[in-house]
């Protein structure tokens, strides 16, 4: 109500701020109807109204700027937004009659052995990153495959910190493995130009203590806040700029890392003059009257609105492309020709934004976007849902609650970035390699990491007493600790 009132008070057409007043509200049931950020489901919704929609239009209220400005069809984006969330509300009304009762991978991994999944899972994302480095891979090979469903580093988190808060009763979250599993993380990010690598040890960190109800102290706070903000202020831009100079030498790639890495203050101002050249630049940053770093990619709507204008001058391609992106989930081992659908990258070419023979550069785009760019309405009300029923009811009934099992940490972090920019692509590759690698991960995990585990650190010589902090009751520790001592 405040955000519409604002968007009022700056001018904003008084039918565009009602679908986003609308917007909101549907997606707040649609978010709790599906249990919040504890179901698979949930996270999704939550992320795609979130990072594609409502960060965006605060931040343009913020800024003074009349929401519908900068926008080609400001009415239609809206009204496509709010047809879209609509759709994933019925979609997580059907899902919950479809899921299981009670979840597939439930009772993989038990405290006892969380350990020594723990310690198996970092020592095959080493070995794993090891072989990757030193040997060549090509398309269609082991090693390709393999690093698909290579999910073993935010793993060695996600149990590291759980097995750390349940064995301590919510007093310690930390351990070894968690931080060496996280800074192997964040320096493959930082040396690979990779937002996504440098942000992930964090993010799932956060997910894994949140699911235990962890408290976190006011330090803890703080040193996130500082991480953050430098993060945002220095090292985004050194993704973004040196993804520029990347070749097919490791090499020369380190060498480029390393210098850069001395001079981030330079980096970040030449980030800025280089702005006008980024095609995913221009798209995001399109909706703010000026640049606004980071946060230009907190949102979605200026690239949705360039693909929904695009198809209001008569470019719907039709359902063929939904095919071709379940074609394309068959491995290339098994399929060597098999169809690509550019999605992005080739709505980008059409709209003249990048050159015809530019088949890498990959454009993001909101699965509402794409959604009406195939099939206009029906893709919004109908393709839209059906997708969405198969993706909620799939991860619902593998993963169930996050907080009695990480498997739906995996998904959960996986969402935060391809709900808000994965299109329609993302979710039918979720359903495809994002199940064979949780699917891989729980397997592995449960019954031979803790064999590995074993190997690396010896057999337990003790029972330990785990205590769930998501079950306690403060007040009723604290008074057991005082009678006993």
């Amino acid at each position: 109500m405040v955000l519409c009132t604002i968007q009022v008070y700056q001018h904003t057409d008084p039918l565009f701020s009602l679908c986003c007043f609308s917007f909101i509200i549907v997606a707040a049931v649609a978010f709790n109807l599906a249990g919040g950020l504890s179901r698979p489901s949930g996270s999704f919704i939550f992320f795609f109204s979130v990072l594609a929609v409502i960060a965006g239009l605060c931040l343009k209220a913020f800024l003074g700027e009349p929401g519908d400005s900068n926008l080609s069809t400001p009415i239609l984006t809206s009204e496509i937004y709010l047809g879209s969330i609509c759709s994933m509300l019925v979609a997580v009304f059907i899902s919950k009659r479809l899921t299981t009762k009670e979840a597939l991978l439930a009772g993989f991994v038990t405290d006892n052995n969380m350990q020594t999944a723990t310690i198996g899972c970092l020592v095959t994302g080493v070995v794993i990153d090891v072989i990757t480095q030193l040997v060549s891979q090509g398309e269609g090979t082991f090693l390709s495959a393999l690093r698909q469903v290579n999910r073993f580093y935010p793993m060695v988190v996600f149990l590291g910190t759980i097995h750390a808060i349940r064995r301590s009763g919510g007093t310690r979250s930390i351990s070894f493995p968690v931080l060496l599993a996280g800074g192997l993380m964040f320096v493959e990010g930082v040396l690979g130009f990779s937002k996504e690598g440098m942000i992930t040890p964090g993010v799932a960190w956060v997910l894994a203590a949140a699911s235990q109800r962890y408290k976190v102290s006011g330090g803890q706070i703080a040193g996130m806040a500082l991480a953050a903000a430098f993060l945002v202020h220095y090292l985004v831009p050194y993704s973004q700029y040196g993804r520029n100079f990347v070749t097919l030498s490791r090499t020369e790639n380190l060498r480029t890392s390393y210098s850069m890495l001395g001079n981030l203050e330079t980096v970040r101002r030449d980030y800025e003059e280089s702005q006008s050249t980024d095609v995913d630049e221009q798209l995001a940053q399109g909706y703010f009257n000026n640049h606004q770093g980071f946060f230009d990619r907190l949102q979605m709507i200026g690239p949705d609105d360039s693909l929904i204008a695009f198809t209001e001058q008569g470019t719907v391609p039709g359902i063929a492309p939904v095919y071709l992106y379940f074609d394309n989930l068959v491995p290339h081992f098994i399929w060597k020709n098999k169809p690509n659908w550019g999605g992005g990258n080739l709505y980008a070419r059409q709209m003249g934004f990048l050159a015809e023979d530019d088949n890498g550069t990959g454009i993001s785009f909101s699965p509402a976007s794409e959604a009406f760019h195939l099939m206009r309405w029906t893709g919004t009300l109908i393709l839209l849902p059906i997708l969405s029923i198969m993706l909620f009811t799939l991860f619902d009934s593998l993963c169930g609650d996050v907080r009695k099992s990480p498997w739906g940490l995996i998904v959960v972090l996986t969402f935060a970035h391809v709900a808000p920019e994965g299109g329609l692509g993302g979710m039918i590759y979720l359903m495809g390699y994002a199940t064979i690698a949780i699917l891989f991960a729980a397997i592995t995990a449960t019954y031979l990491m803790p064999i590995l585990g074993e190997i690396v650190i010896g057999p337990k010589s003790k029972t330990v007493r785990f205590r769930d902090p998501v079950r306690i009751n403060p007040r009723e520790t604290i008074a057991s600790r005082s009678s006993a001592s």
